[in-house]
């Protein structure tokens, strides 16, 4: 019912942009004609007619603005007597769609994936809104969404290692299974299952909405982890994190959040690994930013209307332009600027905590020309290598591999032998000194 509403919502949303959109055309359009029209004699007689051109034109638009919103609310009075008719409390578990590479088929994915897709493009506007479709941030326990107060009742033998897996823009954890049978010739093989396996560790999984600024969805899984280590039954000896791509930001800027609120949780934090995650900025998100400049800096239908729907992407997409992890990155900044420096704060990496940096290109030779100016296709080596640290002493190891794509990060055998070697290892050690360790095959 809450994604119906949501999905309702946004339909009538979408006509008053697109009534938005039509308005803009007609006046991008007359203000070309009168340019011209006002260099002729007929200067004035151009203008008294674009007014009673204008007059009809917003009498209609208003009148479908005005009849959508009717609709709108008729069909709200529906929703609230089915709604009525439903229980009011959700289960403590509630069900997931299976994390398994032959669920893409399913009417429930299909569902799952076109919501996460909806975040990634507009889910800051979602969430201002309260719109049903915003997925907010989820905890996943095997094949249940559930508070991380009720963690326990989702986990039959939980054990007092866990790795937190955080997913990417536009995916839901399910990614992290995209191509189990491919890689592992299990359909419902991932890193987690793996690693519960073959090292015993407890893994869960977080959905969340991509759309919003990495800064705020930092902030949340920071309040969910200060929740659920408490709450995490028997105690937690260790917790892992591991991020993929937009997901190691979200992990980087909730333990800088953490660190500086003095968060309990930190306490079991041992490591932290991001695959092909833009430390250091993502190009293709650069590209946009300048392509809608340009076109919105040209008064024409066919460059004003791309230029404002460009505009209109989400704030959790322009974060990654530089990598932006805390408030004050975006705070009183213009987001579509041509000319932001890139300037942005330093958010320093946690000294007892060991972090791993994985890259990757798709040459298979990682030193190929292509392969260092495209990286992955998304994220360019030195971006997923970390951030710049230019003082303090941290456990650095970073990692590159050729021939892999941005989205097999996440799934990759030879990805996985990095994760379960570090854990092998077991708790990471305080480092003495600056190291950056060795890189991959």
């Amino acid at each position: 019912m809450k994604r119906l509403r949501g999905l309702k919502s946004l339909v009538h949303d979408a006509v008053d942009r697109t009534v938005e959109l039509v308005r803009e055309g007609h006046e991008s359009s007359s203000r070309g004609v009168l340019r011209i029209t006002d260099m002729t004699p007929i200067a004035a007689p151009a203008r008294t007619v674009d007014a009673v051109r204008r007059l009809g034109t917003d009498s209609v638009l208003a009148a479908i603005k005005l009849v959508n919103r009717g609709v709108e609310a008729v069909t709200d009075v529906g929703l609230d007597v089915v709604e009525r008719a439903r229980p009011a409390e959700l289960p403590a578990l509630v069900p997931a769609v299976p994390m398994r590479s032959d669920a893409l088929t399913s009417a429930a994915w299909v569902e799952d994936a076109a919501v996460a897709l909806v975040n990634a493009a507009i889910g800051d506007t979602l969430g201002r809104r309260g719109n049903g479709l915003d997925e907010g941030m989820l905890l996943r326990a095997g094949d249940h969404y559930v508070a991380p107060e009720d963690v326990r009742m989702a986990l039959s033998r939980p054990a007092r290692r866990t790795v937190l897996f955080v997913h990417g823009l536009g995916t839901t954890e399910w990614s992290w299974c995209l191509e189990a049978h491919a890689y592992h010739g299990d359909p419902g093989a991932t890193f987690g299952s793996l690693l519960e396996r073959d090292l015993g560790v407890t893994p869960l999984w977080v959905r969340y909405n991509t759309g919003r600024h990495i800064s705020e969805n930092g902030r949340a899984l920071a309040a969910l982890l200060e929740r659920l280590v408490p709450a995490y039954p028997g105690g937690l000896e260790e917790l892992v994190l591991v991020g993929h791509s937009m997901g190691g930001l979200v992990i980087r800027s909730a333990c800088h959040q953490a660190s500086e609120q003095r968060m309990g949780w930190l306490g079991a934090l041992r490591r932290v690994f991001c695959l092909g995650s833009p430390h250091r900025g993502a190009p293709l998100e650069k590209a946009g930013n300048v392509l809608t400049g340009v076109l919105g800096a040209i008064d024409h239908p066919a460059t004003l209307i791309p230029a404002r729907l460009l505009r209109a992407r989400s704030s959790g997409i322009k974060d990654l332009r530089h990598g932006s992890l805390v408030d004050a990155d975006w705070l009183g900044r213009d987001p579509d600027a041509l000319l932001d420096d890139g300037a942005r704060a330093a958010v320093p990496l946690l000294s007892e905590v060991a972090y791993h940096f994985v890259s990757s290109t798709v040459t298979e030779d990682p030193e190929h020309p292509l392969g260092q100016l495209v990286g992955d296709l998304l994220v360019r080596v030195p971006s997923a290598s970390g951030p710049v640290v230019s003082e303090g002493h941290f456990a650095i190891d970073t990692r590159r591999f050729g021939g892999v794509l941005h989205h097999h990060l996440q799934n990759h055998p030879a990805v996985y032998e990095v994760i379960r070697d570090a854990l092998a290892e077991g708790a990471a050690p305080v480092p003495a000194a600056p190291e950056r360790a060795k890189s991959g095959p």
